[in-house]
């Protein structure tokens, strides 16, 4: 067949049909009979129909080579009426030269013709009735496939407009499905979509490549919701292979798509909510803990958070800062109670940090106000904001068409019953606003985040306290002794670190000498620094009794012991059968070392504690080698005492394990390093102090660090005044003249009458109540301290004499005139002591009338 079209002029164009002709599908063959009734003319097609060469089929009786044995008879009288100059039209069994049983069925139409020479023959053109009932059947299944398909089928044209549409596809985008001929892509989508399957149409039809699942979205005419379509494309070919265009099928696949963008809603929130079990509250500070929750939902959950804590929480009141339900966050006349903005995150570039709400004091003027990260604030009492912190529920706040957050979820903190803070998670213009999904997971979110943060308030509560009490029960200044230059450092573990128990101290006792100490109770937190203190108060009150250092640590091991008793013996209902409740045990090692100017002897007494250090002038630090002994608590094992004589300038060092163990190095290590931090003790003290902590790997945070230095600088001889005195009345006398005597070499002229009146009673009470030689000495310091020593074992008892008592009085003359006085056990006796200040020190030398009239 040819195609004719017309030109411009309205003429006619004759050319030849393009391969892939109908005749190619239905097999149409011909051949002619001449007047003979024999085959003349027999064509390519009819040697692809019926398998004969034209060799073959010429000269020969159709019927005959054709026809079965049974149709001849009826063969020839049709062939003889056609040629006769009859027409014929009808079904013809066939069958192949060489075989008996029928082929096919051919579809014949047998047109009469004459020869040159006028005789009758015909012309016979032959359909495969097999072709045609094929074509017949893929046509009905195409229209049926095409026609009655659930899916949108098009065909596009090589020029990519729409050839043919099903009714499928017209029942969703409207009108018959002869109405969509002609249209493009265009006509259905936006531009961007449109853009996207015009050219996958052109990749498929030049390449012949199919393109499969091309995700489109795109909304129906007259519908307002975005609907998701898979399309499938490929490119359609004619019978001999030339591409006629593109074959394209739609598969609305919006439920599919909700369904997998829900169950990866699911799983980013079970991922989230992974993450922030890993992630949240993993450090007990209030902000970190803010701001690893903004770490796990920007930008996985949104795209901007911030978090508000009530200023009350971080400032440590105690009071509770809300329960929802009730008007405590809220003050009902200017808005919510002061909260501080701790944290903020943002996905979107160049976000200012704003509230949508305008300022408490002015509720109702517009436009935004900024809130930067440590500025403290309140919202309006009308706010969602402060809604939520009054219900403790969450609230949804739509942004306007200027804001930059499309949807807001304003989520309350709450811890057990509790309000703590606000957080506000956002998402900008071009996401998905917020679902019921999310709303459940920002729920949890701020609920977690909250018991971390409330947690991390009550751990900051207790270590704020424990602190307190510990730095309470630490020397407070710069210690001073006689004879000692002293120097101390105190460094607390981490906030993440609990407080410990070291401890440290620097007592002065009688005769200018001092007790220095340095401990540490094994364990954290506050019940180890109220052992600390417990310990340290008792050190306090045993160096007072003036006990040697073996003695003060037996008491203190059976102190310690005695904090691992039973917390009582009355036990509730609910644990009657359990037995008595014990506290924790406390174990604590430390070093009591008592220090006298005068002879430069120190004397040292160990419970487990690291040695101390010892660095003479000139020579390298050495570890002292003093009985270690068990720590206190242990029980059950004698203390022993080390002497040892300090020369002059020599530097003395006790310190706790935080400053030389570490999980980092050994001990042995630390100890090393410690000594050789100490090889210049020439420097100023406070420089060498320094120098350690620097030198040393003192960074770590794992323990408290506790550091007593000193530096030995006796008394001179001149300072010193010691005499023996026999006994016997007259050494009283005896003794007012020497103390005169030393008193005017020392310039001390206004304490001379003092003195001798003190020194008068404590040697007549030596003479009347004790025993052997009597021993009288005077040192000279930041004080004046004045010794009687006697080997009487009966101690002085300060007692109120009656108005008829002609004497016992001396001690109450002592106790009125001198800064302090006491008594101590010596191995051979004991000794009475009192204490003056210097003419410019403080205090007073002369009694007043009414201190002297109490005496009687």
């Amino acid at each position: 067949m040819s195609e004719i079209p017309e030109t411009a002029s309205g003429g006619v164009v004759w050319q030849s049909s393009p391969p892939g002709s109908i005749y190619d599908y239905i097999r149409v063959a011909s051949f002619s009979i001449g007047p003979d009734g024999l085959v003349e003319q027999w064509s390519r097609r009819a040697v692809d129909l019926f398998g004969v060469t034209a060799e073959e089929a010429r000269g020969k009786d159709p019927v005959e080579v054709f026809m079965p044995a049974d149709l001849r008879e009826r063969g020839h009288r049709r062939v003889k009426e056609i040629l006769d100059g009859k027409e014929w039209t009808g079904l013809v069994p066939f069958r192949v030269p060489g075989e008996e049983r029928p082929h096919g069925v051919a579809e014949m139409y047998v047109m009469p013709t004459e020869t040159e020479t006028g005789e009758r023959a015909a012309l016979c053109i032959v359909v495969d009735v097999r072709a045609l009932r094929r074509i017949e059947t893929d046509l009905a299944a195409s229209q049926a496939i095409f026609g009655q398909s659930p899916f949108g089928f098009l065909l596009f044209d090589t020029d990519l407009t729409v050839r043919r549409a099903n009714r499928r596809f017209a029942t969703v985008f409207g009108g018959d499905a002869d109405d969509h001929r002609g249209r493009t892509v265009h006509d259905y989508l936006g531009r961007a979509e449109a853009d996207r399957m015009t050219s996958a149409l052109r990749k498929v039809l030049e390449t012949g490549e199919s393109v499969t699942d091309l995700r489109i979205v795109g909304a129906a005419p007259g519908a307002r919701d975005r609907r998701h379509w898979s399309i499938n494309l490929y490119r359609v070919h004619s019978g001999s292979g030339r591409p006629i265009g593109v074959a394209g099928l739609g598969i609305d696949v919006t439920r599919r798509h909700n369904a997998a963008r829900e169950a990866a809603s699911a799983r980013r929130n079970l991922a989230l909510l992974n993450q922030a079990g890993a992630r949240i509250g993993n450090t007990l500070d209030l902000e970190a803990t803010a701001r690893e929750l903004l770490d796990v939902a920007v930008p996985g959950f949104c795209d901007l958070a911030s978090v508000d804590l009530y200023q009350g929480l971080l400032t440590g009141d105690e009071a509770p800062p809300g329960r929802w339900g009730s008007s405590h966050d809220v003050g009902y006349g200017a808005g919510s109670a002061e909260l501080r903005r701790v944290a903020f995150a943002s996905a979107v570039s160049d976000t200012p940090r704003r509230t949508d709400e305008g300022h408490a004091s002015d509720p109702g003027r517009p436009g935004t106000v900024p809130i930067e990260v440590g500025a403290v604030h309140r919202y309006p009492f009308n706010s969602p904001y402060a809604g939520a912190l009054r219900t403790g529920r969450i609230r949804t706040v739509h942004g306007d068409d200027g804001d930059l957050a499309r949807s807001t979820l304003v989520v309350p903190m709450t811890a057990h019953d509790t309000v703590v803070g606000l957080v506000q998670f956002s998402r900008a213009k071009g996401s998905e606003p917020f679902g019921e999904r999310d709303r459940a997971l920002a729920v949890e979110l701020a609920a977690r985040a909250a018991v971390c943060i409330d947690n991390a308030r009550l751990y900051r509560r207790e270590h704020e306290r424990a602190l307190i009490l510990q730095r309470s029960l630490l020397p407070p200044g710069d210690p001073e002794a006689a004879g000692l230059d002293i120097a101390c450092r105190y460094l607390p573990g981490t906030d993440a670190t609990e407080v410990g128990g070291d401890w440290f101290d620097v007592i002065e006792l009688p005769g200018h000498r001092t007790a220095l100490v340095i401990g540490d109770v094994m364990g954290r937190g506050l019940r180890a620094a109220v052992a600390m203190g417990e310990l340290r108060t008792a050190v306090r009150t045993l160096a007072q009794l003036d006990l040697e250092p073996a003695e003060v640590l037996s008491h203190l091991d059976e102190i310690a012991r005695g904090l691992g008793a039973p917390i009582g013996t009355q036990q509730s209902r609910a644990h009657k059968n359990r037995g008595p409740e014990l506290s924790e045990v406390y174990l604590a090692t430390c070093v009591y070392a008592v220090y006298d100017p005068v002879t430069r002897r120190c004397t040292f007494a160990n419970a487990g504690h690291l040695p101390p250090v010892l660095v003479e002038p000139g020579e390298e630090a050495l570890l002292l080698d003093v009985p270690p002994g068990m720590p206190l608590g242990v029980g059950g094992e004698p203390f022993e005492e080390v002497e040892v004589e300090i020369p002059e300038g020599a530097l003395l060092a006790l310190y706790t394990d935080g400053l030389v163990e570490s999980r980092d190095h050994p001990l042995d290590e630390g100890l090393s390093a410690f000594r050789r931090a100490l090889t210049d003790p020439s420097r100023p003290l406070e420089d060498v102090c320094d120098r350690v902590l620097g030198s040393l790997n003192t960074g770590h945070g794992e323990d408290d660090i506790a550091l007593l230095m000193a530096r030995v600088q006796g008394l001179p001889a001149e300072a010193v005044g010691d005499w023996r005195l026999p006994r016997e009345p007259r050494s009283v006398g005896r003794a007012r003249e020497l103390a005169r005597a030393q008193l005017a070499a020392w310039d001390l002229e206004p304490l001379v009458d003092t003195v001798e009146l003190l020194v008068s009673e404590l040697v007549t009470n030596a003479l009347r109540y004790g025993e052997g030689e009597i021993r009288l000495r005077l040192l000279r310091d930041r004080t004046l301290v004045c010794e009687v020593w006697d080997a009487g074992l009966v101690q002085p008892r300060r007692r109120r004499a009656e108005d008829t008592d002609e004497g016992g009085r001396g001690l109450q003359l002592v106790g009125l005139l001198s800064s302090s006085w006491g008594s101590r056990r010596t191995p051979r006796g004991k000794t009475v002591w009192f204490e003056l200040a210097l003419p410019d020190g403080e205090g007073t030398t002369e009694p007043t009338v009414e201190q002297l009239l109490s005496m009687f």
